[in-house]
């Protein structure tokens, strides 16, 4: 059906974010008057920053054109150094995140711009992935379609209790169930919690469930109900390698034994350090031979301490507290450093400790109806698997607006389920 004469047509242009470009350069570059793109821009500002927008990020503008509105109307609308554009600015849409859109409209009653955030509905699927580590674990995770974000959330639930440098060996397997978020074309838009988790070391099989219990705080537990979680994790870089261990060695600088006084994680320049447990900022600045550098204080007489780092995480500052796993810097080779790796230190009451023998106290251990609960899922979970890998659970779900799961890479997975997901997403 045609349109009426006082319906006037709408025409859409989109234009992809360029490295150095403004959003009121790509507006007023796509046809939109000066006045009304800096109106649409203040009313986007309510809702989004348009410095959150990155190279290759595309918007949508819709236009009416000047030819299909009565020309009077179109002066009245438009301020004067709008009257030479070829069209008149309407709105503009773009994805301010993976679950969530962003529109500006023209009002048609006062003629203002509005905008509002929509939730961008996603479909959640429970996946299963496994493999056998023969390399990597990354590259078997890659061989098993299994994205990244997921394979560093193992490595994290299993990191207290695994040392992934020394323990790891060819022919070990892992397995896990984990959430995936779906848009409406069929595009993995984030990972979500990992559900169970299973590593089988030398033929040991570890076992880890995602649970929340009545504190209302999600952790791992493993089958006996008792929380992995400690006061320190083992490695506070994610898959870095371990290139000097704590003990006397041949300083690869000065030339001479030198006693090394914790341990050494090579990894690419850039590479996020992690709080190794929950605590306080006590130092941060450079130091001397350790560059830029970072001590943390944390209950019980542990502080732990990063060196050599190339910056300083968001926010993080002398006073600052911080959480366990928190970004707080960047791996770098600042100081007396001879390529990007993180120097990392444990101390017990001011004194450095081997980080590898040290025993850190267990976390929490599930009693009574918590521990019924948590007995409840595991078995439930454990069913879920043998029928997602029996191929006899082929059910999705409608994620709820605004889930909060992490942000993962484009990857697919394997087969699908529906669960219960630990925070209801």
């Amino acid at each position: 059906m045609a349109d009426s004469p006082d319906t006037p047509a709408l025409e859409p242009k989109t234009v992809k974010v360029s490295r150095g470009d403004t959003l009121m350069g790509l507006m007023v570059g796509a046809g939109a008057g000066r006045s009304d793109a800096h109106e649409a821009i203040t009313a986007l500002r309510e809702v989004y920053s348009p410095r959150r927008l990155r190279p290759g990020q595309e918007i949508e503008l819709t236009f009416s054109t000047i030819s299909a509105i009565d020309e009077e109307e179109a002066n009245a609308q438009g301020s004067a150094d709008d009257t030479n554009a070829d069209s008149l600015l309407m709105g503009l849409s773009l994805q301010s995140a993976v679950d969530e859109i962003v529109q500006v409209a023209r009002a048609a009653a006062s003629d203002d711009f509005v905008a509002e955030a929509i939730a961008r509905p996603l479909e959640r699927q429970v996946l299963h992935g496994s493999g056998t580590i023969e390399s990597s674990l990354f590259v078997a995770a890659r061989n098993a379609g299994i994205p990244n974000s997921v394979m560093i959330g193992l490595m994290r639930a299993f990191s207290y209790d695994v040392d992934f440098q020394r323990e790891i060996q060819p022919g070990d397997k892992f397995d896990l169930v984990y959430e995936a978020f779906y848009d409406n074309e069929g595009k993995m838009a984030k990972t979500g919690n990992i559900l169970v988790a299973s590593l089988s070391l030398s033929g040991t099989p570890l076992n880890l469930y995602s649970f929340t219990p009545s504190s209302g705080f999600t952790d791992f537990f493993d089958e006996k109900g008792q929380a992995v979680r400690k006061a320190l994790l083992r490695t506070p870089v994610d898959g870095a390698r371990l290139s000097s261990g704590f003990g006397v060695r041949k300083h690869p600088i000065l030339g001479y034994n030198k006693m090394h006084k914790g341990l050494d994680f090579a990894a690419p320049s850039g590479t996020p350090i992690y709080a190794a447990g929950d605590g306080v900022i006590e130092r941060i600045g450079r130091n001397g031979g350790y560059g830029k550098y970072i001590r943390i204080r944390h209950h019980s007489g542990y502080k732990t301490a990063y060196a050599h780092m190339k910056g300083y995480g968001k926010g993080v500052k002398k006073g600052k507290r911080v959480k366990q796993g928190q970004i707080i810097g960047y791996v770098g080779t600042t100081g007396r450093s001879t390529g990007p790796h993180l120097h990392y230190e444990v101390l017990v009451n001011n004194k450095q400790v081997n980080p590898r023998k040290i025993k850190l106290p267990a976390g929490e251990k599930l009693k009574k109806q918590d521990l019924k609960n948590f007995q409840a899922h595991r078995a439930d979970m454990d069913q879920l698997r043998q029928d997602i890998i029996a191929g006899n659970a082929q059910i999705v779900q409608a994620a709820p607006a605004n889930c909060n799961a992490p942000q993962s890479v484009d990857e697919s997975g394997t087969a699908t389920a529906s669960a219960a997901s630990p925070n209801g997403c």
